[in-house]
């Protein structure tokens, strides 16, 4: 449901991955420079698996070649193994005789490993849609919410934010500015619980008629026991004002993390019941293949990918998209 539109959203663009333009349509100039963006980012992580295509045989040589570039782009053993088998079934059913063909291959099978993550981020099924964002210092948590924020906005939701990040004593500032920038609304308090701020904001979105209230929770580790009882804390009281509420629980984490990434997802997947991932970071990095090891062994959804720090460097998730600028 997107009854929160108050104009229709660009074509290329929409909170729907799925609806994202498929490879054989036209793509509109903004969604080409996303693209090139995209590419440009996965070089590091692509190139390595790239080179195992640029000899003259299809042998077991080539398949422990692209075995280890896999595990060294952090595809994790699992999504490694389940993509060398997809990958041999697929030579084997068209015949394939030339290793470029293969490549094109692979990128089907990474498209197909990664397609159950592929969700839209629905907006007016709530009013408000209460959003939760959690996530590791460092992981660009509060940067993706003041991204998410103009995303919605541009696309004519009203959003109010709430500053219960109150450990990190710069964090209610920095989100302070990502709201001016949009121009909208934030609730904070100065060294107040973070609980009661959720609280407030979201009884605040309620009475404003906002759209969506995204709210900023502290970064901290998985093993920081008693930091992520707050965040099971800030979700009870969050209910109190919303017996619906959070309507979505997104984990922001740090493409160039690798494996970490995955055991973050796992973790605050148990203690909070995710609904959906941010990945950023994406542009350099060399261990572009979690996404790969995430859709295997912890398929939460990945609603957005980041690359760059401007505000428009996060779109929606599309599988193919991403198989494509992996390999391109």
């Amino acid at each position: 449901m997107f009854s929160f539109f108050k104009k229709k959203p660009p074509p290329d663009i929409t909170l729907s991955a799925a609806e994202a333009p498929k490879p054989e349509a036209p793509v509109e100039p903004q969604r080409k420079n996303w693209l090139a963006k995209l590419r440009n980012g996965l070089r590091k992580t692509g190139s390595s698996i790239a080179t195992v295509f640029t000899g003259t045989r299809i042998d077991e040589a080539l398949y422990e070649d692209l075995e280890a570039a896999l595990l060294m782009a952090d595809s994790g053993v699992k999504a490694t193994q389940f993509l060398l088998e997809d990958l041999r079934r697929r030579v084997k059913e068209s015949k394939t005789t030339e290793p470029a063909a293969v490549k094109e291959l692979l990128v089907e099978s990474i498209a197909g490993l990664l397609q159950p993550l592929e969700k839209p981020l629905v907006i007016g099924q709530h009013k408000p849609t209460v959003i939760m964002v959690t996530g590791v210092n460092g992981a660009g948590k509060t940067t993706s919410i003041g991204k998410l924020t103009r995303h919605l906005s541009d696309r004519g939701a009203s959003v109010l934010l709430a500053a219960a990040d109150t450990f990190r004593a710069a964090a209610r500032e920095q989100l302070g500015v990502w709201a001016e920038r949009s121009t909208v609304e934030i609730i904070s308090q100065q060294g107040g619980d973070p609980a009661a701020v959720s609280f407030d904001a979201v009884s605040a979105g309620r009475a404003r008629g906002r759209d969506v209230v995204l709210v900023d929770t502290a970064g901290r580790l998985p093993t920081q026991l008693h930091l992520m009882e707050e965040l099971r804390k800030i979700k009870r009281v969050v209910q109190k004002a919303d017996a619906s509420a959070p309507h979505e629980v997104l984990l922001v984490i740090d493409g160039n993390t690798g494996q970490n990434a995955l055991s973050q997802v796992k973790a605050f997947d148990d203690a909070l019941h995710l609904s959906g991932l941010i990945i950023t970071k994406l542009d350099g990095t060399a261990k572009g293949g979690v996404l790969a090891a995430i859709a295997r062994e912890r398929p939460v959804p990945v609603y957005f990918i980041g690359v760059g720090e401007k505000l428009e460097d996060l779109e929606t998730f599309s599988a193919r998209e991403f198989a494509q600028a992996l390999l391109s």
